[in-house]
């Protein structure tokens, strides 16, 4: 799959990867006052009981001050740079730990006990140890139409693509496109015949238009509203798939998935956890 700038909201599996926590959580300030929804409750806090373990791999450093457990996006300089809760108990092991510039650095799964500010660490897992196997892989979005249609194969090259998207991000409603190997996906939430024939006009390749409901600047206006109810809480959010958004906290029990679905509309924001009960 082809990664495509945030600003095109585009289906991105590789969006956590790739894009910094500021890219991530970054939204249209001009949206804001789009907002209609206003949190009736306080958010919950919720604290585990009990043992916890990482949801796979992340990244513990040490910058001199102690280790800590990175569990949002890891800048991707050398040597990395990140933060989180700090780590009681820890131990580099033999294995898959670097240093550089003073910074002491490594993959591991975690498992441990976590106060809502310190993680006491139990087992921790090296990468070059771990089975990523026994994690669930993430999958990309479908294309939006059964049988995409193509009109002009000549009229398909990287160029036409990039201004197809570019194109797609004026229309009037537009809420989000992707790509599902050569097919570029576009929802709309109006006249998707004509979003087509705007589109056509760059774009001979294989196309489907989509209706949903919320456009980009709803969904931004939501999730700025979203990123200041969590605060701290919250390691990055934005949307991956039409008429929704995910966020990912350090630790949900499901009480901030209920707050969201009732302060939101139950749907519309995915939370997902960092941190999930040991097994």
């Amino acid at each position: 799959m082809r990664t495509l700038p945030l600003s095109l909201a585009l289906a991105a599996v590789a969006l956590s990867a790739c894009s910094t926590e500021s890219e991530m959580r970054a939204v249209d300030p001009a949206a804001a006052d789009d907002a209609t929804s206003a949190p009736a409750d306080a958010v919950p806090t919720p604290v585990p009981d009990g043992e916890v373990r990482t949801s796979g791999l992340v990244t513990v450093l040490d910058d001199g001050d102690g280790p800590q457990l990175c569990l949002g996006v890891v800048a991707e300089s050398h040597p990395p740079q990140c933060g989180g809760p700090a780590l009681e108990g820890f131990e580099w092991g033999e294995v898959g730990s670097e240093q550089a510039a003073g910074v002491t650095w490594g993959s591991y799964a975690v498992t441990g006990t976590f106060d809502g500010t310190t993680f006491t660490v139990s087992e921790a897992v090296p990468a070059a140890l771990y089975d990523a196997l026994a994690e669930p892989e993430e999958q990309p979005l479908d294309a939006a139409c059964d049988a995409p249609a193509s009109t002009d194969p000549a009229k398909a090259t990287p160029e036409d693509m990039d201004a197809t998207l570019a194109a797609a991000s004026t229309l009037p409603g537009y809420a989000t496109a992707w790509l599902s190997g050569d097919t570029v996906n576009v929802a709309v939430t109006e006249d998707a015949a004509g979003a087509e024939s705007t589109l056509r006009e760059t774009w001979g390749g294989p196309l489907c238009v989509t209706i949903v409901e919320r456009t980009d600047a709803d969904l931004n206006a939501v999730n700025q509203e979203l990123q200041a109810e969590l605060g701290d809480q919250l390691l990055s959010s934005g949307s991956t798939a039409p008429d929704s958004l995910d966020a990912h906290v350090v630790y949900d029990d499901g009480s901030i998935q209920e707050w969201a679905d009732a302060t939101y509309g139950e749907g519309l924001v995915r939370v997902g956890s960092a941190l999930v009960p040991a097994e």
